[in-house]
């Protein structure tokens, strides 16, 4: 939608969206969100241009704010901006996202930034073509991220839910990801022991931790959040189980976890059979991933 300039009867643009900031006081960025919807709306998700046109005084019709509040309305009513927008910045990547599908967090490109660091030094090395599965995929974002930095790479991705599916269709299919539809606990089984990496950010929220936020407690799927038992771990552990299974001997296995979980999860971890693990911690100095590897055979004694 173009920007009507000259409409002597239009509304000043940098008015509407003081007006809009005023209406957004609840959420946690009133001004960033109203300029991003803005954005969208008109300048083809471009907030520069959008600030731009409102240092320039442009105008905007009737019908433009109209519009503009009713996208204002949806985001006082706390859905998500993304679900608003259609998008989610991830990585230095725009993934399709909106209801049905878990957004994808700042705190999970750490997880991918991790596994490329390791996957980098392997890639230079590596004799064969290098094998990486994102299990519990959501909206495709860990593979995406992967498949983007190393195109050469054969990555599948797994997830579940019927309402991500679309989504996460969308966002991998254009990358070249193997997409499986089906449950990340059994998905694969003729590649198992074949697979140099397993990445997964699988539900791990303990039930009683209900996310403060409305946009997640009341948006985002109940089985993206909650990882089952008292304490979040059921999911997890299933999912370190079926790493280990699926990865080749000196394997990386990478795991998002709660902030509260990292000493279950190195117990896991260790448990399943992991070594050389480790922990990562997000720019708040809180342990948000675990990295472990499957041991190599040893090597036979002369």
């Amino acid at each position: 939608m173009k920007v009507n300039v000259h409409d002597p009867r239009g509304e000043e643009l940098a008015q509407v969206l003081t007006r809009a900031t005023a209406a957004l006081a609840q959420v946690p960025s009133p001004r960033v969100d109203a300029e991003l919807l803005a954005a969208h709306l008109l300048y083809d998700g471009s907030r520069s241009r959008l600030q731009h046109a409102a240092l320039m005084g442009e105008r905007l019709t009737p019908e433009q704010v109209a519009e503009y509040e009713a996208l204002v309305a949806r985001r006082v009513r706390r859905e998500p901006l993304q679900h608003i927008t259609g998008s989610a910045p991830f990585y230095r990547l725009e993934l399709a996202v909106g209801p049905g599908v878990f957004v994808p967090r700042p705190e999970t490109e750490l997880l991918a930034e991790e596994a490329l660091k390791v996957l980098a030094a392997r890639t230079e090395s590596a004799t064969g073509q290098l094998r990486i599965v994102d299990l519990c995929t959501g909206s495709g974002a860990i593979a995406a991220a992967i498949k983007s930095e190393l195109p050469n790479a054969q990555v599948f991705a797994v997830e579940l839910s019927e309402d991500a599916i679309p989504y996460t269709r969308k966002n991998l299919e254009p990358l070249g990801v193997h997409l499986v539809q089906g449950d990340a606990l059994t998905a694969l089984p003729e590649l198992a022991g074949t697979f140099d990496a397993v990445l997964s950010n699988p539900p791990y929220i303990p039930p009683a931790n209900v996310p403060a936020d409305p946009e997640a407690a009341l948006h985002d799927p109940d089985m993206a959040l909650y990882g089952g038992g008292e304490d979040g771990m059921q999911m997890p552990s299933a999912i370190a189980a079926r790493a280990f299974e699926l990865l080749t001997p000196g394997g990386l296995f990478i795991m998002e976890h709660d902030d509260t979980q990292e000493e279950a999860v190195a117990e896991l971890l260790a448990r399943v059979g992991f070594e050389g693990c480790y922990p990562v911690r997000d720019l708040n100095n809180r342990p948000r991933h675990s990295v472990g590897y499957k041991p190599r055979p040893l090597e036979p004694l002369d």
